[in-house]
């Protein structure tokens, strides 16, 4: 039992010396070669550090003739290829974030050069005006449009729906006060 734990310790130490030997002999040549491509020298020194360490791992598995330098070089070239089509795919990404943000930016302010505050104040107040006058009992509601907007005197409207002048001056007092609250904010 002791002979083979002696032959396991001198084949770890032959398997770490060929190992050590592998990675001073190539490892700076493939970082080079992948911070050509990646331009990260971080991560460069991961893809050729992966690259070596993925060979060693499976070493068992290849054929004795294969090129070992080759055969790392090829895992860089693909992990490096991975890396960089990640980036693109972040780029393309980002860039139709930034469209999308330039766009709405875009919007903003072309919304903000065409708005017409007095328009739109006014429009508002209309809205509002409508809103509350629907609000009002149909006699108010006949009594306030005669006199706002036929311009009929209290006098002739009194007449034409024959009420008495005090119960138009009773209805047109009670709308304006509905709309009054209704504009208050509106009402300096």
């Amino acid at each position: 039992m002791f002979i083979v734990y002696v032959i396991l310790i001198i084949e770890m130490n032959v398997e770490n010396r060929s190992f050590s030997r592998l990675f001073v002999d190539y490892h700076s040549k493939f970082v080079r070669f992948a911070n050509s491509y990646v331009r990260d020298l971080p991560t460069a020194e991961d893809i050729a550090s992966d690259a070596i360490i993925y060979y060693w791992e499976n070493r068992n598995r290849l054929p004795g003739d294969t090129n070992i330098p080759a055969y790392i070089l090829t895992s860089i070239k693909n992990k490096c290829l991975n890396h960089l089509q990640h980036i693109k795919v972040k780029e393309t990404v980002l860039s139709g974030m930034q469209a999308h943000a330039q766009w709405d930016l875009d919007m903003r302010v072309a919304t903000l050069e065409a708005l017409e505050p007095t328009e739109l104040y006014t429009a508002e107040i209309h809205e509002i005006v409508n809103n509350a006058l629907q609000k009002l009992p149909e006699r108010t509601q006949q009594v306030f449009y005669k006199s706002r907007f036929d311009q009929l005197s209290n006098r002739e409207i009194a007449e034409t729906l024959e009420i008495s002048v005090k119960t138009v001056e009773a209805h047109i007092t009670n709308a304006l006060k509905i709309l009054h609250r209704e504009l208050g904010d509106y009402l300096y």
